[in-house]
């Protein structure tokens, strides 16, 4: 122990930093023996005011600070150590006649508490404990960062001057608590759109969650979104968050809007007015502060009319609306979009297709895409399972995009027999189109095992091999 009452050993690089503050040299001088024999690099303080000076400069990972200190108490050191430090774990060191205090203390910011006398192990399991929290922690901080960044507006694909303008309306509303109503066909990206707009505005740091109400029962969604007490209907055995609850602080985002009842918008209109829900079968009703994003793919109006849709909820869903051209209206975006989606399934998968040839990008471009971005995606997934060599073809594209273009001229024969060889040639040309979809299909459903893919479709493995040879379809290409 140094005259400054400090002493450093340097362990290993990478080695987790535990910092000791306590006035007794005997506790310090104990706990840095116990730490470095399970390898930590430990660094010891007598005076607190030392150690808060230490961490304008340094960030250990977890703090062991005693409670009762002369001059600065643990409470204190914590106050101030958070402030300097907000990921630092600090662990109350405290004695029998200081547990409620060493309680509070945890409720002001503290991850946990050990008593003395301690154990050698109880040191060891609190600092794992707290090491391991410290870790999950910026993890958490991690993957928001990546969302973030995964979700930033200007990475959103298309350059067409419809897209340009979502993102000058993503860009507008993102940083406000504004309701907003995405709508667009089904597959044009409203999942993605209102992430963007989450995760660049303030609640960014806080909960995203997505509902699709198309796919739950009346009676379900109701319990989901509101939430229900124990024994508040059969089968209620334990009390459930709501949506509303779990999603509190942070953004609600119901797609598919205008397929919940009649009930259901009466109930999600009182939250709007009143920012308050009751779940099921309680009696006092609880508060939330959500930011909703709702989307649809349905003409709200036309229901309002027909008195399908509450006119007061519509109102306020469509404060700021955003509306997400149809594919087939930004062509321009496409071979963007599936040169982003084969470079993005080829990193998920690590598939040997790095291109699509300019011939494949046209007939892409030219399709109608009527199940928008999400069809497009799946498509460009399935030429990669057809492509034989490392660029995908025309001939590769599934047979209703191709379809789906103009076809090439076909030469009208002049001859009987120019006839019968024509219609033996497109009979060949289109039987064998099916027999090699049959085999990728089969086998991107059996996970690219040939075995498991024959014995799905009711074949012997020697002849699925034989018509995989036949049309140059490799296992991995699954």
């Amino acid at each position: 122990m140094s005259t400054s009452g400090q002493t450093d050993t340097s362990g290993q690089a990478g080695a987790s930093h535990v910092m000791v503050v306590d006035d007794e040299r005997v506790v310090c001088q104990s706990c840095k023996r116990i730490l470095e024999s399970e390898g930590h690099r430990v660094t010891c303080f007598l005076d607190p005011r030392e150690a808060l000076q230490k961490l304008t400069d340094e960030e250990p990972d977890v703090a062991l600070v005693d409670l009762k200190m002369p001059g600065l108490d643990g409470i204190e050191f914590l106050r101030q150590a958070r402030q300097l430090r907000p990921a630092l774990e600090v662990v109350i060191v405290t004695g029998f006649a200081e547990v409620s205090t060493a309680v509070r203390a945890m409720k002001l910011g503290a991850f946990d508490y050990v008593q003395k006398p301690f154990t050698p192990d109880q040191l060891l399991v609190v600092v794992a404990k707290a090491l391991e929290h410290r870790e999950l922690c910026s993890e958490k901080v991690r993957l928001q960062d990546e969302l973030g960044q995964r979700y930033h507006f200007d990475n959103i694909i298309g350059s067409s001057p419809r897209m340009q303008e979502v993102y000058r309306l993503i860009e507008r509303v993102a940083p406000t608590d504004s309701t907003v109503l995405i709508r667009g066909e089904s597959g044009t990206g409203k999942e993605l759109i209102a992430k963007a707009i989450h995760f660049n505005s303030p609640r960014r740091s806080e909960r995203f969650l997505a509902v699709d109400c198309g796919a739950l029962s009346e009676t379900v969604l109701e319990s989901e979104m509101f939430g229900h007490v124990k024994g508040a209907f059969t089968g209620a055995v334990a009390s459930r968050k709501g949506f509303f609850e779990v999603a509190n602080g942070g953004t609600l985002f119901l797609d598919e809007i205008g397929n919940v009842s009649a009930n259901v918008q009466a109930r999600l209109l009182r939250v709007l007015q009143e920012r308050e829900f009751k779940p099921v079968g309680a009696s006092e009703p609880m508060k939330t502060d959500i930011r909703l994003i709702a989307a649809t793919n349905r003409d709200l109006e036309k229901m309002v009319q027909d008195g399908e849709f509450r006119e007061e909820l519509y109102y306020r869903l469509n404060i700021f609306p955003i509306e997400l051209p149809p594919l087939r209206e930004r062509r321009d975006d496409i071979p963007q979009l599936a040169l982003h989606f084969l470079e993005r399934c080829r990193e998920r998968t690590g598939g040997r297709v790095t291109a699509i040839d300019p011939d494949a990008l046209e007939l892409l471009a030219r399709y109608d895409w009527p199940g928008n971005v999400r069809q497009l995606e799946n498509v460009v997934q399935r030429a990669m399972l057809l492509a034989s060599g490392d660029t995908v073809r025309a001939q590769d594209v599934p047979p209703e995009v191709r379809h789906g273009s103009p076809r090439p001229q076909v030469e009208v024969p002049r001859t009987w027999d120019e006839l019968r060889d024509l219609k033996k040639r497109l009979r060949e040309e289109s039987v064998e189109e099916v027999e090699r979809q049959f085999v990728v299909d089969a086998l991107a459903r059996c996970g690219g095992n040939a075995t498991r893919a024959a014995e799905a479709v009711g074949m012997l493995r020697p002849n699925f091999q034989a018509l995989m040879k036949k049309h140059d379809v490799r296992r991995d290409d699954a």
